[in-house]
């Protein structure tokens, strides 16, 4: 995790401020991983404070016991009224250890418009040496007035190349190539499937989707994963499969999938599958739509070798 946020922009932005003298009172990191959002921040604090991970202070940060470093809410709990009055009470506080003092407040967004509108003055006109650092996974929430007092510090997407690195880092796992291009540039959305057995299914079940070419196997196969958990996870795992046969096709190479279909077919796929996620939304009949999927696929792929013929 500290590989990838050192890298980011954000970050280089922020270590610029602190180097050049010019450390705003207050910044948001917005960055849409909710698994990793505390991780980030702490990432940050270290380098306010010039401080390593492996340091005896450093550790006190990453643990919550550095006096001059707040961390707010504690780990699984919620922004409260009464923590906010607590954050107000001790940045009107001097630094106990340093020269200045940071309250980190995670899920900023997560907080009700009456308790932001608390912190306004204080964002706006901290006491001397008082900084904020708020997280978001969603900036959406946030009070204009309050993003308005704040410096945005924005972690886009990862690349596939960037979560798999980081996946491998933490160690080797057969699935860590599929969650990296399945996760959406998310980081802990790859450690949960990573994780789960349940992706190993998924990816099991999407090849054999793409694998399956003969119309009198599909009700089978429909019936197989029609009563899945993971519909949307399924259907998106489908279509990046299909999505490289196709540019592995329009490139000439060949592969497990793109050889058993035809250009067309592969197009028609990448359609019907959107159409498909969207009626998922409405919740249909998932044994159904697989159904219905995979034979118009198969209709669209036959059509087309026969005219070859």
């Amino acid at each position: 995790m500290k590989k990838l946020i050192s890298g980011t922009t954000a970050y280089s932005v922020f270590a610029n401020d602190l180097k050049s003298g010019t450390l705003s009172h207050a910044y948001m990191l917005d960055f849409a991983d909710p698994e990793n959002l505390r991780g980030a921040l702490k990432i940050l604090a270290l380098g306010f404070f010039g401080l390593d991970e492996d340091s005896a202070d450093g550790k006190r940060l990453l643990n919550g016991s550095l006096a001059d470093c707040i961390i707010y809410p504690e780990d699984g709990k919620k922004i409260t009224a009464d923590g906010i009055a607590e954050i107000l009470d001790e940045s009107a506080m001097k630094p106990l250890e340093r020269d200045k003092k940071l309250f980190v407040i995670c899920g900023f967004e997560q907080a009700s418009p009456l308790l932001q509108n608390k912190l306004l003055k204080t964002l706006e006109e901290p006491n001397a040496g008082v900084h904020f650092l708020l997280g978001v996974t969603n900036p959406a929430p946030v009070l204009d007035t309050v993003k308005s007092r704040v410096k945005k510090l924005t972690v886009p997407p990862f690349t596939k190349e960037q979560i798999l690195g980081a996946l491998q880092r933490a160690g080797d796992n057969p699935l860590n190539a599929d969650a990296a291009e399945s996760c959406g540039g998310i980081l802990g959305a790859a450690q949960n499937m990573v994780r789960g057995g349940w992706f190993k299914d998924v990816v099991s079940a999407a090849r054999e989707i793409c694998t399956t070419t003969e119309i009198k196997d599909i009700g089978e196969v429909a019936i197989r994963h029609g009563e899945t958990k993971y519909k949307t996870e399924l259907l998106a795992r489908t279509g990046i499969l299909f999505h490289a046969a196709l540019v592995k096709k329009l490139d000439g190479g060949e592969d497990e999938i793109s050889k058993l279909w035809t250009i067309p077919a592969l197009i028609y796929a990448q359609e019907s599958l959107l159409k498909a996620y969207a009626d998922v939304k409405f919740n249909a009949f998932f044994q159904g739509l697989l159904y219905d999927f995979m034979l118009r696929l198969i209709e669209e792929n036959n059509k087309w070798l026969k005219l070859r013929q």
